[in-house]
């Protein structure tokens, strides 16, 4: 089931999120960060576990992010990250968010649920807020991916 992030949930969130990090799949995230952060969080529980994770962060009147999308392997491949994708879009929505991005390695996954491949400059906010102070700003093979919400 997802639901919004709880502060007893942030050991769990970065435990996740340290997994994909340490593969280079994700951009680790301090303990601090999450704690600053947990309002944008979704969890996905089972059995009283937290087995996946996602973020929805807002940049603009009209823009959001989805980060720190993440699912235990044990439980991938069950529509687990797809949930969390929606719960992100559906806030969005409430917020009166028209436009919401990803940066993955997997835009397959994006696609299948409604998301298209754009160029990165669309998105100046995150560039130059976040993305210049990233070690790999000038190698990023991240694939910018855009949903629009009607």
């Amino acid at each position: 089931m997802v639901r919004k992030a709880k502060i007893s949930d942030v050991p769990e969130i970065r435990d996740i999120i340290q997994i994909f990090a340490t593969e280079g799949l994700l951009l680790p995230r301090s303990l601090n960060n999450i704690y600053e952060n947990i309002r944008d969080f979704f969890v996905y529980e089972e059995n009283k576990r937290v087995v996946g994770v996602s973020s929805l962060h807002i940049y603009w009147e009209d823009l959001a992010e989805i980060k720190s999308l993440a699912v235990l392997p044990d439980y991938q491949s069950k529509g687990i990250g797809k949930d969390l994708v929606k719960a992100c879009i559906d806030e969005a929505r409430e917020l009166g968010i028209k436009k919401v991005f990803a940066l993955t390695y997997v835009p397959d996954f994006f696609e299948k649920i409604g998301f298209k491949v754009v160029d990165k400059s669309m998105f100046p906010q995150k560039v130059w807020t976040e993305c210049i102070h990233c070690v790999k700003f000038n190698e990023c093979k991240e694939i910018p991916v855009l949903f629009n919400i009607d």
